[in-house]
């Protein structure tokens, strides 16, 4: 029979349109003002932590706020600001620093909803407000870095090979290495050009007898250097946020030393400075068991080694010499050994699993220490005069020792560190390990912080143009096409419901301004189906075919240009997503789904609700 869909067909439309409108739902419940609490370094809040928290608050609270825990977190529901920032500066003051505790806005999105997994939209920056940070990577650091470490490589490559040095130095961006005579200078020569072709190397006699290689890094080299700590610094940056789960953040590099974090809906810029300000790295060193416990505490040791303190306030005499540092470390999983005891199980790239592999074939029975590096910016003083180089990034470098092991046997690129005291910490050195160590320090240039009262604007300023938009439409297709405009302003309500049903489930999308823009492209479109449509019907009427005919062969001739018309908008749409960035990505995203659900709406749903009216039926005169 014309016109008529299945029974399965209808239901199968009907529960689409179900579902949209149930994870479109979300939406509507707003936000509340929230507390969020996490532990440092990404510790996962337990208990006794809740239990504590709930101390600190229920004074000042009572019952006018909710704590709920989640994925390791705490978060507490405000309805009143002042109370907030009230409970909130308490907290900063008792908690202290094994915390973070941030501003934040929670979904107001009720449990039932939460449960099946619905959550509301993801806003970005321009719409809810945030935090907006440019920072800066300190290339001078990441050059004295691997400078440094390319030291140790030359001083390791050439003992390996029985080649005596009397010594090795970094000059800036060049390094030189010392040698008794020319001959043993040449051997050298040969051997560093071999396996060193993005250096320059010359040989030379100093003044004073010593024979002396000067190693240059190559211009491309150099180029290749900062791009590399620039993109390593990102995907870090990246991975810390992630882990700390302040925000679904933005993070993207902007120019040759700059990258760009954003951060919506975070409100408490000191904390959000405080945890990407902290730029740490990691780096194994050997013990140094030659000196004692007196010697240690007094810092008496030899010029080969230095004093580092423990997270137990302990001295502890490591080598001054690195064994490895942290950006070779590919993964670390936290985990319990065959005496049921907690360790963290490491994977390394192949160039530091072979640093490791040859250290430690020498050095097995003797502890290794983990030392955790931190760089935190100082403020430049007004009162010292501006000088060269003043505008660079200034560091204050603290260290600790966080983990001392025994080597138990020859490491390779896998490896595990024992000795740890709980499976907590286990799990939280392997968090610490696994969100990798920033090659450079960095540091902010550059903050705002977009008020939600701006975000609420942006948002009121969008749905505005589009509700303005969806009624002239409608008008225009009422007056135009009368019972069947109807149904094309029904469809579009549904096509609505159902991008912002679609946007809600996909991971990691967010809606933004351009976004909202895309949305109103979409309706604009999804009438243009309608319109060739009923266009196609009406030419059908005027050729001297029945109602039910019409209908029919209007929507199966309408199909082949409406499909036409979207595929090409679709793909061109994935390029923007594919080779765009920010904002474009989020247009392009937002306008891939419209185009689906509008197809699906325009054609299907659309055509289904006109079957239950005209499909079946005697009619002589259809109203279009």
């Amino acid at each position: 029979m014309l016109n008529k869909f299945p029974l399965w067909k209808n239901l199968l439309i009907i529960l689409i349109l179900l579902m949209g409108a149930i994870y479109a739902l979300p939406n509507l419940y707003g936000e509340d003002l929230a507390i969020q609490i996490s532990g440092t370094r990404g510790v996962t809040l337990a208990e006794s932590d809740l239990s504590r928290i709930q101390e600190v608050v229920a004074p000042l609270c009572g019952d006018k706020c909710r704590i709920e825990h989640e994925n390791g977190q705490a978060l507490i529901r405000f309805q009143d600001n002042n109370l907030r920032l009230s409970v909130k500066d308490k907290l900063s003051r008792e908690l202290g620093d094994k915390y973070i505790v941030a501003l934040n806005l929670a979904a107001a999105t009720p449990d039932w909803l939460r449960g099946i997994g619905a959550h509301p939209l993801k806003l970005g920056l321009d719409l809810r407000g945030g935090l907006h940070f440019l920072m800066e990577v300190d290339m001078d650091e990441a050059m004295k870095k691997i400078i440094g470490q390319t030291v140790q490589d030359f001083r390791t490559e050439l003992r390996n090979e029985k080649i005596r040095l009397t010594g090795a130095q970094a000059a800036g961006s060049d390094i030189l290495i010392f040698f008794k005579d020319s001959a043993t200078m040449d051997q050298a020569l040969q051997l560093l050009k071999s396996k060193h072709g993005d250096m320059v190397f010359q040989g030379d006699e100093k003044a004073d007898g010593r024979f002396v290689i000067t190693a240059q890094v190559k211009p491309e080299k150099l180029k290749e250097i900062r791009t590399y700590a620039v993109e390593q610094n990102i995907n870090i940056i990246r991975n810390r946020v992630n882990e700390l789960g302040v925000a679904e953040p933005l993070v993207q590099r902007q120019g040759a030393e700059r990258i760009v974090v954003e951060l919506p809906g975070v409100e408490d810029s000191a904390r959000a400075k405080e945890i990407l300000g902290a730029t740490a790295t990691l780096e194994f060193r050997l013990v140094d068991q030659s000196a004692g416990i007196e010697g240690a505490a007094k810092g008496e040791v030899s010029a080969n080694s230095e004093v580092i303190m423990s997270k137990d306030d302990q001295p502890v005499v490591v080598a001054k010499r690195v064994i490895l540092t942290g950006d070779h470390i590919i993964d670390a999983r936290s985990g319990m050994d065959e005496n049921s005891r907690p360790e963290v199980n490491i994977s390394l790239d192949s160039k530091g699993g072979q640093i490791m592999s040859d250290f430690t074939r020498d050095h097995i029975g003797d502890p290794m220490a983990t030392n955790f590096i931190e760089y935190k910016a100082i403020d430049q003083d007004d009162s010292q005069p501006a000088g060269e180089g003043e505008n660079r990034p200034r560091f204050r470098k603290t260290q600790q020792i966080i983990n001392v092991a025994t080597i138990q046997a020859r490491l390779g690129t896998k490896f595990r560190i024992t000795g740890l005291d709980s499976p907590q910490e286990a799990h939280n050195l392997a968090l610490l390990l696994r969100a990798g160590a920033l090659i450079a320090p960095i540091q902010i240039v550059e903050e705002r912080n977009i008020g939600p009262s701006l975000g609420q604007q942006n948002i009121i300023n969008g749905m505005n143009a589009m509700l303005w938009g969806m009624g002239i439409l409608f008008v225009f297709m009422i007056f135009y096409y009368r019972a069947f405009g109807l149904v094309a302003n029904m469809a579009l309500l549904m096509n609505f419901v159902l991008i912002v049903g679609l946007m809600s489930l996909i991971p990691g999308a967010t809606m933004t301004l351009p976004g909202i823009a895309g949305i109103v492209l979409t309706i604009g479109m999804a009438v243009d189906a309608n319109v060739l449509i009923y266009e196609r019907i009406r030419e059908e009427i005027r050729n001297g075919r029945g109602v039910q005919q019409s209908v029919n062969l209007g929507y199966e001739r309408a199909f082949v240009t409406i499909a036409d018309s979207n595929i090409t908008s679709f793909f061109v749409a994935l390029i923007l997503f594919l080779v765009g960035t920010g904002s474009v990505k989020g247009f392009a995203l937002v306008l891939m789904v419209g185009l689906a659900s509008s197809m699906f709406t325009a054609v299907t749903a659309c055509r289904a609700v006109v079957n239950a009216f005209v499909g079946g039926r005697n009619i002589k005169k259809l109203w279009i």
